[in-house]
């Protein structure tokens, strides 16, 4: 069974989870509304104000403080797109807030295996697939998947990409300001 959502029923799906949140990024380039001012300010190397992220990072505390885990491996290309350097960034924060983000260089990804997808998978059971407006990168909708084919895959690339990519400073020590 597959369903489409948007907006708060999208949001919703980072408060119903039990367990686990775990998501795989392979884009270059995202378009949230809420990230275009800040990373306006830091690309061009004014001070950025971080108050837009306390929401999410209060939400991961609450997750963590429960016992929930929540990660991600971002798949980037080197050198360094904006993007991902705005990514590399924010992380920070993030890993702070108690979300465990790894990164892995994309020609290491493709070697494994590992799809060209943007999704969420939650408590090893449902994906939110990701479709995003390829001329401007903003979100269009999720998909939620929930079969048990489908799962299993997904599955076995978290934890691939779990097993190989490497924590945001190791990460940066390897490829410094790629």
């Amino acid at each position: 069974m597959s369903s489409l959502v948007t907006g708060s029923d999208f949001g919703r799906l980072f408060t119903s989870f039990d367990h686990t949140a775990f998501r795989l990024e392979s884009r270059e380039r995202y378009n949230p509304a809420n990230e275009r001012e800040p990373i306006r300010s830091f690309l061009t190397g004014e001070t950025v104000d971080m108050d837009w992220m306390h929401p999410w990072c209060d939400l991961i505390q609450s997750h963590v403080a429960e016992g929930r885990r929540v990660e991600r491996v971002r798949i980037v290309s080197v050198p360094f797109s904006d993007y991902t350097r705005w990514g590399l960034h924010l992380s920070r924060i993030n890993i702070a807030a108690g979300e465990d983000i790894r990164y892995l260089e994309r020609k290491k990804a493709e070697g494994l295996g590992l799809p060209d997808i943007d999704a969420w998978l939650f408590d090893s059971n449902r994906i939110a697939q990701m479709k995003f407006n390829e001329s401007d990168s903003t979100l269009i909708h999720a998909e939620i998947i929930d079969d048990p084919a489908i799962v299993v895959q997904h599955c076995h690339w978290r934890d691939v990409a779990m097993h190989y990519a490497i924590p945001r400073d190791e990460f940066l020590r390897e490829y410094g300001d790629a």
